[in-house]
């Protein structure tokens, strides 16, 4: 595993932990997240990565505002074709 020291304000590194070990844990997750949400890793990568199972991860990421079925207009409409035609 890397390591990476990422300079935090006070008043920023206080709001991800009371404990170095909070701190990183919490800049982890936000880094995870976000490459998720941007489709760079999968959702099983994710997982894995912060050592969770797939469900608990799709449950939490959700909880943080970042959805399982991440589907635009196209996608929908795609979708609904789909089932039109069963």
């Amino acid at each position: 595993m890397s390591q990476v020291l990422i300079p935090f304000d006070t008043s920023v590194a206080e709001l991800l932990g009371d404990s170095p070990e909070q701190i990183e844990r919490s800049a982890q997750e936000i880094v995870v997240l976000d490459l998720y949400r941007r489709h760079e890793i999968s959702v099983g990568r994710a997982a894995e990565i912060l050592g969770l199972d797939l469900l608990s991860f799709i449950r939490w990421s959700g909880a943080r505002g970042v959805p399982y079925f991440d589907f635009d207009e196209e996608d929908w409409e795609q979708e609904l074709r789909g089932i039109a035609k069963d």
